[in-house]
């Protein structure tokens, strides 16, 4: 950051430790549950089917209502959406740790997903809202987004560790988590005004919009998921689509005659938003579906325990240290454009280097690659936020998070599945011998650096903006009085 960038005063950095402190939650969450899966299957004895949808059942839920999710907290209100699906969250992470059935595994997966759509949006919104455009709000959000990675690395190793003792405690310790932050968020959470009854007047919610919208994402969500299966029951995944994609047009005319739509279409023709979830679709994507990739080739290929695995990879976490500290002196410097485009570069280059990988790779000649990777991570993902969010009125930042989200979340299931696909694909050809099983995953990791070259062609010719504008600063603005108005 410039010398010029106020400093974040007491009361903004406990705020921001707040949320901050649930994103890495919803970080670490996913992580250990990756980590863990193999020991729930065998302790439950739950089949390959089941055990996938341990983990899908999760991303159905979040993808599926993320978008609701973000509307939600601007017309209910961020306080209210946070703190009350921050509880459920909690609730049904301790509903998985007692879970003796593998379906209620997945119901609980599934709706702590549905709580995660509704409260990360409503922890971005209020960062956007409570902290003034420019440098205060991009340095906010910067933080927030290494946290969330970060969170994820170290979720990798947590979650080793915690299954040696019992995988039950992989849902035990998000419980423990989330109740410290929620005692602590409901101290210093700011109210807003939609907060405050009565929320919305006759007619001032859209139930047509918001059936319509769950039902599209949750049907282009199962589709994505079972992209991964190939061409086994394609008619069901083609299906899938088929409906989404019908609820998606009914969506919009729902949306064009409502009187008090959930979503103002209109904020899908602001390209710097559009352009900024397609670049985070595209580069969450090809994170997510390098590392799966990644991780299969270190333990089915070469042996390696889930431990070993996850500490091989914690490096990739060195993000959280480069977002909060780096990334934003290059963003004040060259602009969210620039540095956007830097870190798909680098994502390209990473990932690039890792196509020759050979069955007796040392960790040193992967250690670039893994360097390389975090570190384009914290270019990309933060500025992403800031684009995606910059210059949205007060009374849609909640939306435009959840658009941000939804893309995300879209990316992650999209780029797991190309994978899985690809390599499926590829080695139906060959004989299952550990030089076709190599050959299939170098033919699987092509999919994240075609995902990293397309978002790299998207920033270059649409985003656009320099040097992000600081507003001046105003003692009395709506920004300070949301953080100053603190909830006893």
């Amino acid at each position: 950051m410039s010398s010029s960038a106020p400093a974040l005063s007491r009361r903004d950095r406990a705020l921001l430790l707040v949320l901050c402190g649930t994103i890495f939650l919803e970080g670490i969450d996913i992580a250990m549950l990756a980590v863990a899966v193999p020991s729930i299957r065998a302790d439950l004895g739950l089949s390959t089917g089941t055990a996938a949808w341990v983990v899908s059942g999760y991303v159905l839920g979040y993808a599926g209502f993320t978008l609701l999710g973000g509307r939600a907290a601007d017309l209910l209100g961020r306080r209210r959406m946070f703190l009350g699906w921050l509880t459920v969250f909690l609730l049904f992470s301790g509903v998985g740790g007692f879970a003796t059935e593998g379906w209620t595994l997945i119901t609980a997966r599934f709706v702590t997903g549905v709580a995660a759509a509704f409260m990360t949006p409503a922890a971005m919104s209020i960062i956007t809202t409570s902290y003034e455009e420019g440098p205060p709000r991009n340095k906010a959000l910067l933080v927030f987004a290494g946290t969330a990675a970060g969170g994820f690395s170290l979720g990798l190793v947590i979650g080793g560790l915690l299954t040696q003792l019992g995988w039950r405690w992989v849902f035990f310790a998000p419980v423990i988590l989330a109740g410290a932050l929620l005692l602590a968020a409901v101290r210093v959470l700011p109210r807003s005004a939609a907060d405050t009854p009565p929320v919305r007047g006759p007619g001032g919610f859209d139930p047509a919009g918001a059936a319509t919208a769950a039902g599209a994402m949750l049907l282009l969500a199962y589709g994505i998921v079972r992209l991964e299966h190939g061409g086994s029951g394609w008619g069901l995944t083609a299906g899938a689509f088929a409906a989404g994609l019908l609820l998606v047009w009914l969506f919009t005319v729902v949306e064009r005659r409502s009187k008090a739509p959930l979503v103002r279409l209109g904020i899908l023709r602001r390209a710097a938003t559009v352009r900024a979830g397609l670049g985070a679709l595209l580069f969450v994507g090809s994170f997510f579906g390098f590392q799966f990739v990644l991780t299969l080739y270190l333990q089915e290929l070469r042996g390696w325990s889930a431990l070993e695995t996850a500490f091989a990879l914690v490096i990739i976490g060195i993000d959280a240290v480069l977002a909060p500290t780096l990334t934003p002196r290059l963003v004040d410097r060259f602009g969210t454009t620039r540095v956007i485009l830097g870190g798909f570069v680098l994502a390209t280059v990473s990932y690039g280097m890792f196509l020759p990988v050979g069955l007796d790779w040392s960790y040193a000649a992967m250690f670039p690659t893994l360097i390389l990777t975090g570190t384009a991570f914290a270019l990309a993902y933060g500025p992403l936020t800031i684009a995606a969010t910059d210059g949205v009125a007060p009374e849609e930042q909640g939306l435009a998070g959840g658009l941000l989200a939804t893309a995300t979340q879209f990316g992650s299931a999209v780029g797991i599945s190309a994978v899985t696909a690809v390599y499926g694909i590829a080695a139906a050809g060959g004989d299952g011998s550990p030089a076709d099983t190599l050959a299939a995953f170098r033919t699987a990791l092509v999919v994240p650096v075609v995902m990293v070259v397309l978002g790299a062609v998207i920033t270059a010719t649409g985003l656009r903006g320099g040097r992000p504008a600081a507003p001046p600063a105003s003692p009395a603005s709506p920004a300070r009085q949301g953080v100053e108005s603190i909830a006893p």
